[in-house]
């Protein structure tokens, strides 16, 4: 817990100066070929949050200390609350200003430029839809997204190769984001309250493990699906062998 928190502090600077990226309404999926090419796409809305938002009642608990549990009615009553504000917030959405507008403009030429970004169209409020594919070797560690110019830093989906021969797969994006620094407060996360999509995951290589509780998709070849929701809890993960 100590070194969350520590965490938690160093990190505040930078993500209160950066953008954070969430999902939308989406498709996804990841393919990794037992040859270690690769290809990720995902279609849809990327919604653009001010960090600060998202991150303000995580860094209070971090540089305070630590948090006494409620008991079981204040518990519910919070809760109680934190659900009425988030609808509240959804039925009358404030009007971004001119500022922010054009911040949201400038994310979206800025993601524009980067290879890998077929299209981008920024929608108006605080979403623009992107149509993305990548491909490549895994002969290092890949995450998306990650841009300098607009800012991006909190990664949706990341590979890890490892030293034995196998790489992990986790879509941190479309999980339980409780899991991650924006949610450590147990509050309802505003991050993820529009991700509504399908994610995935197909290899040839050999398939050490995967979390979908459903297991394996029905057909030919090795392949996995998930269905993303603002409540999913697991976060899609998937660890592949290398010949």
């Amino acid at each position: 817990m100590k070194l969350f928190r520590l965490a938690a502090i160093l990190a505040m600077p930078l993500l209160l100066a950066s953008c954070l990226l969430s999902p939308g309404k989406f498709t996804a999926s990841l393919d990794i070929r037992k040859d270690r090419s690769f290809t990720f796409a995902y279609q849809g809305e990327v919604i653009m949050l001010d960090p600060s938002e998202s991150m303000a009642s995580s860094m209070a608990g971090a540089m305070g200390g630590e948090v006494s549990k409620p008991s079981e009615s204040e518990d519910t009553a919070n809760k109680s609350e934190d659900v009425a504000d988030v609808a509240a917030n959804k039925s009358a959405p404030a009007e971004p200003s001119a500022q922010t507008i054009a911040q949201r403009k400038a994310i979206a030429e800025a993601l524009s430029k980067e290879a890998g970004y077929r299209s981008v169209e920024y929608l108006g409020g605080n979403k623009m839809r992107v149509d993305y594919l990548v491909t490549g070797k895994l002969d290092r560690n890949f995450v998306y997204p990650l841009n300098i110019d607009a800012m991006a830093i909190i990664p949706w989906m990341a590979i890890e190769l490892r030293k034995d021969g196998t790489a992990r797969m986790m879509a941190i994006a479309f999980g339980d984001s409780n899991q991650n620094m924006t949610g450590a407060t147990g509050k309802p996360d505003v991050s993820a309250a529009e991700r509504d999509g399908i994610f995935t995951f197909t290899t040839d290589a050999t398939l050490v493990m995967q979390n979908n509780e459903a297991g394996l998709a029905a057909g030919p070849g090795t392949k996995v699906v998930w269905r993303v929701t603002p409540t999913s809890k697991a976060v899609p993960t998937a660890v592949v062998r290398f010949p």
